[in-house]
């Protein structure tokens, strides 16, 4: 027997707090793909990047209209009993919403795992995650298949057998995130205290870091918070699991936003920057051969950063320079 807040309750509370997420997702979604097409040729655009951002938005949005579309029907067309309906999970509406829910979640997660790749630019350190990722996908797909499979009289969302699946989903979705979001930031820490020291300058990686260790907290507190929620057989659930769509898509396009103005703010720098007399280039590239402590072997992407681009070309090796 579920606990909290009634379910038709926590149904409307759901949607409408995922519509205002929602709303704002679409400012972000829309800041996202003017910081990856403005002032850039079709041909250089990041396509990949830009496919993952339109899909999050599909998701996002079709996820949204579903939970309206059972809204309506709760309160309207089975609103002589609306709480039956809601806590019927064999209803289709009910495993196609969580079936946006799950193809999103795999979506990011994967999007995290192979920047993990791009950037320490090794199969291994991606293994443990990957395995997360295969768990997260098969606990996802059976869920959907025993709510799909249970009955209306017995379609009740805390039933043994489908709980046991939603919380292993969960488990394995927080575990995949805080590794994958860990390993990345780590890496992207490293190198950015690389080049700091080699120009003697403060790290431009910085806010990159801290942007992607804020939205994985964001991400992983909103989970963790669903997974105790379900445990504990509370509807409460239902309103943080709904909001994790939108929050997803928003701390998605943060992180491409932040990298863009990061971009910018460098180009801008260089503009700015006084032009030095050809002897002064001389002598100071002959201080840098003879003074050289490190070379950082750093491809930068589309978008600006490691990690966030395309290709299996790029590549981040740090290593020591031959003496001159």
């Amino acid at each position: 027997m579920a606990a909290g807040i009634p379910l038709g309750a926590g149904t409307l509370m759901s949607t409408i707090l995922e519509g205002i997420l929602y709303g704002f997702s679409i400012l972000l979604f829309m800041g996202t793909i003017w910081s990856l097409t403005y002032k850039q040729r079709i041909q250089v655009i990041n396509r990949p990047i830009a496919t993952v951002v339109i899909l999050l938005w599909m998701l996002s949005t079709a996820h949204i209209i579903v939970n309206i579309i059972r809204v309506e029907y709760a309160f309207v067309t089975y609103r002589g009993r609306p709480a039956a309906f809601l806590a019927d999970v064999s209803q289709p509406t009910y495993v196609l919403k969580h079936a946006f829910y799950v193809l999103q979640t795999l979506l990011a997660d994967g999007v995290v795992i192979y920047r993990c790749y791009v950037v320490w630019q090794s199969i291994w350190i991606i293994i443990l995650p990957s395995m997360l990722w295969c768990g997260v996908a098969v606990t996802g797909v059976i869920g959907l298949y025993c709510a799909s499979q249970s009955g209306s009289n017995s379609g009740d969302i805390y039933a043994q057998v489908l709980a046991k699946w939603v919380t292993a989903f969960f488990a394995l979705t927080i575990a995949t995130n805080l590794l994958s979001s860990g390993i990345l930031v780590y890496r992207i820490w490293s190198i950015g205290n690389n080049v700091s020291t080699a120009r003697a300058t403060k790290g431009s990686m910085m806010p990159v870091v801290r942007v992607l260790i804020d939205t994985a907290f964001l991400y992983s507190a909103v989970l963790f918070t669903a997974l105790i929620c379900f445990v504990l057989s509370n509807n409460g659930e239902v309103v943080v699991l709904d909001m994790v769509m939108p929050i997803v898509s928003i701390a998605f396009y943060m992180v491409l936003i932040r990298i863009a103005i990061a971009r910018n703010t460098r180009n801008h720098s260089n503009i700015n920057m006084p032009r030095r007399t050809t002897s002064e280039a001389g002598q100071e590239s002959s201080r840098q051969n003879s003074t050289r402590p490190l070379q950082v072997h750093i491809s930068q992407f589309n978008d600006g950063t490691p990690g966030f681009g395309k290709g299996n070309e790029d590549e981040l090796s740090p290593c020591p320079a031959a003496s001159v």
